[in-house]
């Protein structure tokens, strides 16, 4: 099963966390300080909530898959289609270990494909951990849209 993900930045995560249960009529799937994130099923969303100081925005996009090899391909159509891409990473980022894939939009807006393959403490690798969602790098395949 494949659904769509959304990040957003929020600043005050309980606040936030109160609002979306009742909006989408479920709890957290995960909570850790400064993130929480929801399984819904209807409408089928992975939702993710990143507490910062810039509530109310857009942290990234995605779709999350049920496979590397569904991530794989995502990235090679999307080279093939001229989008440039990050290539096929193993992270760790938003406190699970995945294997994705990003491209951006035409204004910026970060889009990531992905599968996670576990749950870790940390929220990345990285010491910077607001670099784990939204990386900035893409290759060179192309245009970085049509």
């Amino acid at each position: 099963m494949s659904r769509v993900q959304l990040a957003l930045n929020v600043t005050d995560l309980e606040a936030a966390v109160a609002f979306y249960s009742r909006l989408f009529a479920t709890e957290p799937a995960k909570r850790k300080p400064g993130y929480a994130n929801f399984a819904i099923a209807d409408p089928p969303l992975k939702l993710v909530l990143i507490e910062g100081e810039e509530g109310g925005t857009l942290n990234h996009l995605g779709v999350e898959v049920t496979t590397a090899e569904e991530v794989e391909a995502a990235e090679s159509r999307l080279a093939a289609e001229g989008l440039r891409t990050t290539g096929v990473d193993d992270t760790t980022c938003c406190y699970a270990r995945k294997t994705e894939t990003w491209v951006h939009d035409p204004d910026g807006a970060p889009w990531e494909v992905y599968v996670k393959r576990g749950d870790v403490e940390q929220m990345s690798d990285a010491a910077d951990t607001a670099s784990c969602c939204a990386p900035a790098a893409v290759s060179d395949v192309g245009p970085s849209c049509c």
